[in-house]
């Protein structure tokens, strides 16, 4: 059997496009899959496990559905929902995973990531980073009534827009030392992320020896996804990126 990874969906009332063609993906695509990676920003924003918002419950109701029927859930925490927390994840019937995960996948060892934390040259973002890690910080938050957490994250959301406006392309991307440190740190040769929205297959060198970074894309006009499955054949890896339409 397949397993499915995914990031980037950034699910919200104002696309209910993109929350349908995730819907069809778990009945068609991800239907009967061995798993379910998302990594991260699955959701715009996320305030907290007690968000009473309809599309909370409504997702929460069909990953229920979709794990009960065997698949394996997994959720990894992104920049936009980084206080996702284990009410919900039981909610779903998932497992949250640490970030950076390593995992088997396609018979090899495999590292995830949301992906944020490999832009180390965007240091007012990874002060953030750092700051939202805080479980304090994340506390203090998560104390204040749900009215008052909808407008700090619309607040930081609009500053990060105003932010990212004015940085270079190449200061939001991974820096690629950082990506070879993490994987060799991790002792691995393929890594899977999302967060850049730059979708595409990296070759690399690290010690001498053939690598990978893989980047999922984010969910728009296409949806995309990794398939992973072990062929039983060692000259091919057996993870493939895929897109698709995400209209009719």
């Amino acid at each position: 059997m397949a397993t499915f990874l995914i990031s980037d969906l950034h699910l919200d009332e104002s696309r209910p496009q993109i929350t349908r063609a995730f819907y069809d993906f778990l009945e068609g695509p991800a239907a009967g899959a061995e798993a379910l990676y998302i990594l991260g920003d699955f959701f715009e924003v996320w305030i907290g496990d007690d968000d009473d918002a309809p599309l909370v419950a409504e997702v929460a109701q069909q990953l229920r559905k979709y794990s009960a029927s065997g698949p394996q859930l997994y959720l990894m925490h992104g920049n936009r929902d980084f206080l996702l927390g284990e009410d919900f994840a039981r909610r779903c019937g998932a497992t949250l995973l640490p970030d950076p995960s390593l995992v088997e996948l396609a018979g090899q060892p495999v590292l995830l990531m949301h992906g944020d934390s490999l832009c180390t040259l965007d240091q007012e973002y990874m002060a953030f980073r750092q700051q939202a890690r805080n479980p304090q910080w994340q506390q203090a938050l998560l104390a204040k009534p749900l009215n008052e957490r909808r407008q700090i994250a619309a607040q930081i959301r609009a500053a990060s827009k105003s932010m990212n406006s004015r940085k270079a392309e190449d200061i939001m991307d991974v820096t690629p030392d950082e990506v070879v440190r993490v994987m060799r740190d991790h002792k691995v040769r393929t890594l899977i992320h999302g967060h850049t929205h730059r979708p595409a297959r990296h070759t690399l060198t690290i010690d001498g020896e053939p690598a990978e970074r893989i980047v999922l894309g984010d969910w728009g006009d296409l949806g995309w996804c990794i398939r992973a499955e072990n062929t039983g054949d060692a000259s091919n890896k057996g993870l493939e990126l895929i897109h698709w339409p995400t209209a009719d």
